[in-house]
């Protein structure tokens, strides 16, 4: 099986991508305009990356170890980007056949050969937060995910120690499934209850666990292991993050009573439309937002909102973000942070942090990402002017120091030339010596047949 894997990857993007780095990296970069976010922005700055970590950052930095040296002459480095929340590397992963399903995990079905996690790269982004679909009031468990694009076994893709996250989704998403299939709830004031009922049922799953390991007697029998209740208790005693999709403002103030009378802290809201509403209440409760620089009116519970919803989401203290929940726009996130600073007079580096520090933040890996610091990880990117410009150009990027992008070393089959006069999906797989070749493997002939009858 492990075979067969490699061929079809082999197959579909070349040995190149196959053979590329999955370990750890080393690069001085020399002579940059660096933007720390933490610590404003650094002329003519070198950054030393030694063993996947930024080791120093200053002026005049020695090639200690012979390893690779890149001249930024002109150029910015910042951190690599992180989106808050996508959907790129995954497919099918909207489990609607009720409304609770906290027991699923996209963690086990993450496709490392995804070409938009590559796409992404070549954007600057360095890290996703891959997120269930929100047909459902409690969805699956998400999975923050590094853009390590090439290698073939998913577990190499994850964020190491990257806390647990899932999905939750209040308004017309949950509420329009329930009425289309049958189930409940089938409104607002129904997601509200189903929410309340979950956590007490949660609550009195911990209690006969508990009880039953207090007085562990060997005739007393355990209560039946149910992986979704597990993972409500664990929402329950802040082991998992709460990732929710959200639009209005009076569900968004729901949500954070809610919350606050079953004592769970670690809240984002998703989308957020209307959070600017209620803005001093998230930042009272702690609560954070991710929401889109300018879409809305999409549909009518989105039909109110603004360009200034970061901006002032950001003067009132809440850690903001800007996500793209799109595999196009993923890749232009630095030009939906400087909307944000048009629509609002965020500073610079308020700005960036919307697509940097504040998304690590709301992921809790911050301790790791979103800043240049010595001892973060190497997650960089690299751009030919300020990445706030409407001209800026990604030019490489950067995870755990090994480039994965390089504008000036694009592989040949990571473009699409369209040419207007071919046939429309026109495909050719192998050629007659190809085929004459493939008859000597067993397993490349049906892949072979596979892909021919499909």
């Amino acid at each position: 099986m492990k075979k067969l894997t490699f061929l079809i990857a082999l197959l579909l993007f070349g040995t190149d991508l196959i053979m590329a780095q999955t370990t750890k990296g080393d690069v001085l970069i020399k002579n940059a305009t660096v933007i720390t976010i933490t610590d404003g922005t650094l002329e003519n700055t070198d950054v030393l990356i030694e063993d996947g970590k930024i080791s120093r950052i200053g002026t005049s930095l020695r090639n200690r170890n012979d390893v690779t040296e890149i001249d930024a002459t002109g150029k910015f480095v910042m951190p690599g980007i992180i989106d808050a929340h996508s959907h790129i590397a995954g497919t099918s992963i909207n489990e609607g056949t009720s409304q609770v399903t906290a027991e699923v995990q996209m963690g086990d079905v993450v496709n490392p050969l995804d070409i938009s996690i590559y796409r992404a790269l070549a954007g600057g982004v360095t890290s996703i937060h891959l997120l269930h679909g929100s047909a459902n009031v409690i969805g699956g468990e998400s999975e923050t995910l590094k853009l390590r694009y090439g290698v073939t076994d998913p577990q190499d893709m994850m964020f190491e120690g990257a806390p647990r996250t899932i999905k939750f989704a209040l308004g017309e998403n949950p509420t329009r499934g329930g009425r289309a299939r049958g189930i409940q709830p089938q409104s607002r004031m129904g997601v509200e209850a189903m929410l309340r009922n979950s956590f007490k049922e949660a609550q009195i799953y911990k209690k006969e666990w508990d009880a039953y390991r207090a007085n562990n007697s060997r005739r007393k029998v355990a209560p039946e292991y149910d992986r979704r209740m597990e993972t409500l208790v664990d929402i329950l005693e802040g082991e998992v993050l709460v990732h929710c999709h959200s639009y209005r403002a009076d569900e968004i103030y729901m949500l954070l009573n809610v919350f606050s009378d079953f004592g769970i802290e670690k809240l984002t809201f998703q989308h957020a439309n209307e959070a600017y509403k209620v803005a001093p209440e998230l930042a009272e409760f702690g609560a954070g937002a991710s929401v889109f620089s300018d879409w809305w009116a999409y549909k009518l519970e989105v039909y109110y909102s603004t360009a200034y919803n970061a901006a002032i989401l950001t003067n009132n203290g809440v850690t903001t973000s800007i996500n793209s929940d799109s595999g196009e726009l993923i890749r232009h996130l630095f030009h939906e942070a400087a909307k944000s600073q048009k629509y609002g007079g965020l500073s610079d580096e308020e700005a960036l942090a919307l697509i940097t520090l504040n998304p690590a933040k709301q992921l809790g890996v911050d301790d790791r990402v979103g800043s240049i610091e010595e001892g973060k990880d190497a997650d960089i990117a690299i751009f030919e002017g300020h990445p706030l410009s409407s001209y800026a150009m990604p030019v490489m990027t950067f995870v755990d120091g090994v480039k994965y992008f390089d504008r000036e070393n694009d592989a040949k089959d990571q473009r699409l030339s369209v040419d207007p006069e071919d046939t429309i999906e026109q495909v050719h797989i192998f050629d007659a010596d190809e085929q004459h070749k493939c008859m000597q493997d067993a397993e490349i002939v049906n892949l072979y047949e596979f892909l021919n009858n499909k």
